[in-house]
């Protein structure tokens, strides 16, 4: 990729177990953006929420909209190109959504989250370009789950899964027409981008993508 004096904002999409983290980290150290690591760890409300989740969905949801609109307004200060783990967009039109099929959030709940959204949302910049990873096997995704460890996750099951995947599936067509960003998607199922060969098939793709989308 040429050497560019514009400040590109970049997010990683995708499904639980995808790889966001590790392709965020590749694109970070690659090209040389600022990396917004996904609000994860020291969430003070994922821990109950796998393990009551009609209770901490909607609290849950808020919790994440707070902390990714933190990233945008720190992306806003920041000098260099950035690269987010995790759109703020996949909260309301992926996860929100599905809870709310689910039962986990009520009719009330779930406007009241639109509400804050909406009004947050604003006058944010939206990213230049998200990068979606696309895991089809849902026992791809287990697997990967399970290799990372987080305690906070083992509940996770291939029905829960399969349900935002469906979502994920209808994501780059809403991030395209409802929120004007481009979307590249990138199959995973058979990638490994943990490897040096799948490390260059990926690098190569953002590249491209970035260059099609006039921001190389």
């Amino acid at each position: 990729m040429k050497n560019t004096t514009k400040k590109l904002f970049v997010s990683m999409a995708g499904n639980i177990g995808a790889g966001k983290t590790t392709a965020a980290k590749l694109i970070s150290q690659r090209f040389g953006f600022e990396l917004f690591d996904e609000p994860v760890i020291d969430n003070r409300f994922l821990r109950d929420y796998y393990a009551a989740m009609h209770r901490w969905s909607f609290t849950l949801q808020l919790e994440f909209l707070i902390r990714r609109v933190e990233h945008h307004e720190l992306i806003r200060t920041v000098p260099k190109s950035c690269i987010q783990d995790r759109t703020l967009y996949e909260d309301p039109e992926v996860f929100a959504k599905y809870l709310h099929g689910l039962g986990c959030m009520d009719n009330r709940e779930l406007d009241l989250y639109f509400e804050y959204f909406h009004r947050l949302n604003r006058d944010l910049r939206h990213p230049d370009l998200v990068v979606m990873l696309a895991v089809d096997r849902v026992e791809t995704l287990l697997k990967r789950i399970r290799k990372r460890g987080r305690q906070e996750e083992r509940g996770i099951d291939a029905d829960f899964l399969t349900g935002l995947n469906a979502y994920y599936s209808t994501f780059p067509q809403v991030c395209r027409k409802k929120y004007g960003i481009p979307l590249h998607v990138i199959g995973v199922d058979q990638l490994d981008i943990r490897s040096p060969e799948g490390q260059s098939v990926f690098l190569r793709e953002v590249e491209e993508a970035l260059k099609r989308n006039g921001l190389e």
